[in-house]
């Protein structure tokens, strides 16, 4: 019985789900709009935080996946992937197990239609054809890390201890009723606070679990072994989301307030006259140096 509770993980209960056939009945599964409502000033923040279009990012991160099917995946002699056609879940899994972890709950048709949707968005693009890219762009910002992400498909990091993930909960610092007829209980997630809670995603480097395992973001690493390691104590979240007041936002470089939190910077320049030939003559010169002290609790940049 013990052994039966400890392996039902997130991971266990999306193949126990019946598999998502389309991006939109995917996108319909972790809508988050009815949370809008009650959390309206939270809802409003995670609107303009990165979370809200994992897939296409700041326009950096879907080509960047394009660029993993192009210059990895069609390259790699072992893949299975001569064409895009030939794409599954498992392939688009090195970009999607944190850019969209809730992939493992869909057909490899979606997977497809996701990758069809981003050389779509890039055609249009290249082609000047603006009304496409942007309906492009919103379809691909229909699948994003939303409430039901992280309020329940990663909320429970330790399911032995925890328990597994209840489908029809929302996790919280407490546990209390919930005024939603989908999800009545809100029940406690005791690591939701903590930053292994960010680590799940922003990561120790290699994800060896995938089938070919891929290095990205190693910034939870970066935390553990340099800041922890030399007594920093703060978390992700007192940073990104109390001190910064920024909330579900979560900023990092594009935000000033991140950006002054993160760095100091010393610049300091002088300027001369110099003579360089007879033919040129005195020209004006510069010496400028910049000094850059991180005071975040990771290596800049990362993800």
């Amino acid at each position: 019985m013990f052994l039966s509770l400890g392996v039902v993980t997130g991971h266990v209960l999306a193949a126990q789900k019946k598999k998502a056939k389309t991006m939109a009945e995917l996108a319909a599964r972790y809508d988050s709009s009815s949370c809008q409502e009650c959390h309206e000033e939270i809802y409003e923040q995670w609107e303009n935080s990165l979370h809200a279009r994992p897939l296409y990012g700041t326009g950096r991160t879907a080509p960047t996946i394009i660029t993993s099917i192009e210059k990895g995946l069609k390259r790699f002699p072992y893949s299975g992937v001569k064409d895009i056609k030939d794409i599954k879940v498992k392939h688009l899994m090195i970009c999607a197990k944190c850019h969209l972890p809730q992939l493992d709950e869909a057909t490899d048709d979606v997977a497809r239609e996701i990758v069809e949707t981003l050389y779509t968005w890039k055609k249009a693009l290249q082609e000047g054809d603006d009304d496409l890219a942007d309906e492009m762009e919103e379809k691909l910002n229909s699948l994003n890390i939303g409430c039901l992400v992280c309020h329940q498909k990663k909320a429970i990091i330790h399911p032995w201890v925890d328990g597994p993930v209840d489908p029809k909960a929302v996790y919280g610092k407490d546990e209390y009723e919930h005024e939603s007829e989908d999800y009545p209980m809100v029940k406690k997630a005791p690591a939701l606070g903590e930053s292994i809670f960010c680590g799940q995603c922003h990561g120790l480097g290699p994800n060896f679990e995938l089938e070919h395992p891929s290095q990205c973001a190693t910034l939870y690493g970066s935390y553990l072994y340099s800041y922890i390691h030399a007594g920093g104590h703060k978390t992700c979240q007192e940073c990104h989301m109390k001190e910064s007041g920024l909330g579900h936002d979560m900023q990092a470089y594009r935000d000033e307030t991140m950006i002054k939190m993160a760095l100091d910077v010393d610049v300091d320049a002088m300027s001369y006259f110099w003579r360089k030939n007879k033919e040129e003559g005195v020209i004006p010169l510069a010496v400028v140096k910049v000094g850059i002290f991180n005071k975040a609790g990771h290596v800049i940049p990362d993800g």
